[in-house]
């Protein structure tokens, strides 16, 4: 059986063997506490019976392969069982010892044993806690958990088991599907679960905590399926570190470190991005509740004009909208409100119809009328161990009712997460309405949801990620000279010049045509400026002559090249090699201030020109590139041609090519000119 069908046996299993002590049981007590209804079969060599079940003596004395086992053994014996397990057909197996590549050394090799025994059996961990299924009521996990049963729900696959454990005991009326905590992923890979979950209908979105994504191949794969089939991923990845540890030659290399070339993949796949587990939690849930959004335009109601100031404050940070109100749904509110309330977006309703179900009905429903793609009200319940909440429970059965009446996506959304008590969300999430948990989270959730939303309506135009290809062999720096013309080969327009041995520099120049540029051409030199490598504006022979002699101790070589006027902006464009991610394009703010300004965008190769175009529109510098107040633009057509050229050389080298800098590329009103190159192949 292949292991694509053993995984789906191991997260619905029909029976299940445990093997060990203290963990053992407690997965015994678990899958009967979740409402387990196949076999359990406990495997001790000593003991009769676990919580009441008998044991077998061995795998071999099982009455059937099982689907699934949970093995709480010794390394060693960890690898025999799962290698005796894989010789009878068993499905799959969560291996729970640590000590394995983890912890290095000897681990590595152990780990290495344990994969070759699994052969074609599914292998989570080790080093993991396992696998909760809230669906079909399996509990391959060896602590307490605060799932519940569900008939539909969300799945969370987790590098971290505690965090895993965390996410079950949310008390915010997530409905957990599934819980996968991954360990090592020595066997089974993050990739390969998340695929195996989007088999089952009944998931409606998918949570992962990401500490390393492995094959980044797999991972863009599986992630464009999620993409088409439907279901949103929600990314809480954590570790932001710099690419590699080696001293960066390049500006490129400060810009994108690893934390850049991930957002970049997830931004690209469509899968939302966030840095806690709160925001995970809320955007899997309005991803329950209302699948992706279809954009970013919201609509508030509250009776109070500081909630609608803070969340019209906290929706514009996250880039999301809220338009006026149309015509017809605006009457009808004045006409309901009367005209002692202002009738905007976000809209203070006051409390002149506080605690009266009808009237309160119609108000929301008008303004469910816009038709935006969320309608929230802000509403705080009062602890109900001394104030009496009927009013406010009130206004939740009015925007209920509203939503059901208009069809309306909704929302009730607390300033602080213990305003929405987890019964009254319970209620809510009954009723089709999302719960959501502080106002600044519940933000984040709707913004990460139209950003899937938005990849959903590109999914034609996304191009997969590759697995990127081994560049062997020791790098070498190309010289600028000889960078420029590999560059110029495919495209990329540069200045008009030549390299040429110190005593031909003035007669270069001459020929030339006055101002010049003369830099040190030299594969040793990767940053001019720093060294005192180049000098511009040359305007006389008397110049070139003086600036020659200054360049005389760091090279034999100059490059003489024509100045450059009328430049409207300056560009990098960079390209650098992650052994994970594969070949990354930057772009952003050139020149000298390239690191003092930091505003760059990263993207994964291969690109669009689409995809080009909208990280330049996303940088500070736009407007700069467009024309602003009066002054020219630059020519941008003539810009994407040249990134789209420097990429295209990248991808023809994309086995050799270690890092590119192009800094700066100038945009000038017509036309665009790489003045300095480097490469590393």
């Amino acid at each position: 059986m292949s292991r694509r069908a053993n995984l789906q046996r191991l997260l619905a299993p029909r029976h299940v063997a445990v093997f060990g002590g203290r963990p053992a049981a407690e997965v015994v007590r678990q899958c009967r506490r979740v409402g387990f209804e196949g076999e359990i079969w406990p495997v001790h060599p000593r003991h009769d019976s676990v919580e009441g079940l008998r044991c077998w003596r061995s795998v071999a004395d099982l009455p059937a392969p099982p689907d699934a086992s949970f093995i709480a053994l010794p390394r060693e014996a960890s690898i025999e069982v799962v290698a005796a397990l894989a010789q009878r057909g068993a499905g799959g197996a969560v291996c729970h010892a640590s000590g394995f590549a983890e912890v290095g050394g000897e681990g590595v090799a152990l780990q290495a044993r344990l994969v070759q025994a699994a052969g074609e059996m599914a292998l989570i961990g080790p080093n993991c806690y396992g696998v909760l299924n809230c669906l079909d009521g399996a509990a391959l996990w060896p602590d307490q958990h605060g799932g519940r049963r569900v008939a539909r729900g969300v799945a969370i696959v987790a590098q971290s088991g505690d965090i895993a454990i965390n996410l079950t005991m949310q008390r915010r009326a997530l409905p957990i599907a599934c819980v996968v905590s991954m360990g090592n992923q020595a066997g089974t890979r993050l990739a390969d679960v998340v695929d195996g979950l989007l088999d089952d209908s009944r998931i409606t979105a998918i949570g992962l905590h990401i500490e390393g994504l492995g094959d980044v191949g797999a991972f863009s794969r599986v992630a464009l399926r999620a993409l088409e089939q439907g279901v949103g991923l929600v990314a809480m990845k954590c570790g932001s570190s710099s690419v590699g540890a080696q001293i960066a030659l390049s500006h490129t290399s400060s810009l994108a470190g690893a934390d850049a070339l991930c957002d970049a993949l997830l931004r690209r796949l469509g899968v939302a991005r966030v840095h806690e587990p709160a925001a995970l939690v809320e955007t899997l849930k309005l991803l329950h509740v209302h699948d992706a959004l279809a954009g970013p335009r919201i609509a508030t109601a509250s009776c109070s004009g500081g909630q609608a100031t803070l969340a019209a404050d906290l929706a514009e940070a996250r880039a999301l909208r809220m338009p006026p109100l149309p015509e017809g749904p605006r009457t009808r509110l004045q006409s309901l409100l009367g005209d002692k309330v202002n009738v905007t977006n976000p809209l203070d309703y006051h409390t002149y119809i506080w605690g009266d179900l009808a009237a309160q009905a119609a108000c929301f429903a008008a303004l469910m009328e816009s038709r935006f793609d969320l309608h929230c009200l802000l509403l705080d319940l009062p602890r109900d161990d001394r104030c009496d909440p009927a009013g406010w429970h009130t206004a939740l059965d009015a925007f209920a009712q509203a939503g059901r009446r208009t069809g309306a996506a909704t929302a009730v959304v607390s300033s602080l997460p213990e305003g929405l008590p987890e019964a009254a969300a319970l209620r809510l999430l009954e009723a089709g309405v999302a719960p959501m948990h502080g106002l600044a989270h519940a933000m984040e959730a709707v913004a990460a949801s139209a950003a899937i939303g938005a990849a959903r309506a590109r999914r034609d135009r996304l191009l997969p990620v590759e697995s990127p290809l081994p560049a062997e062999g020791e790098a070498r720096l190309l010289d600028e000279w000889t960078s420029k013309q590999a560059l110029a080969a495919f495209g990329v327009p540069v200045p008009r010049g030549e390299s040429a041995v110190l005593a031909e520099a003035v007669d270069c120049a001459d020929a030339i045509g006055y101002p010049v540029v003369v830099k040190a051409v030299s594969a040793d030199i990767a940053h001019k400026t720093e060294a005192g490598a180049v000098h511009l504006n040359l305007k006389s022979a008397d110049e070139v002559r003086n600036a020659v002699r200054r360049l005389g101790g760091l090279s034999d070589r100059v490059l003489v090249e024509a100045m450059q006027a009328d430049v409207v902006a300056e560009v990098i464009v960079g390209v650098q090699r992650d052994p994970q991610f594969g070949l990354a394009l930057t772009v952003g703010a050139g020149g000298v201030l390239v690191e003092l300004l930091q505003d760059a965008a990263t993207l994964l190769l291969p690109v669009t020109r689409d995809d080009i175009r909208a990280a330049l529109r996303a940088l500070r510098i736009w407007p700069l590139l467009e024309g602003h107040r009066g002054r020219p633009g630059g020519d941008m057509e003539a810009l994407l041609d040249a990134i789209e050229a420097i990429a295209s050389f990248a991808r023809h080298h994309a086995d050799r090519l270690r890092e590119l800098d192009v800094n700066p590329l100038l945009v000038l009103p017509r036309g665009v000119v790489a003045v300095d190159a480097l490469i590393r192949m």
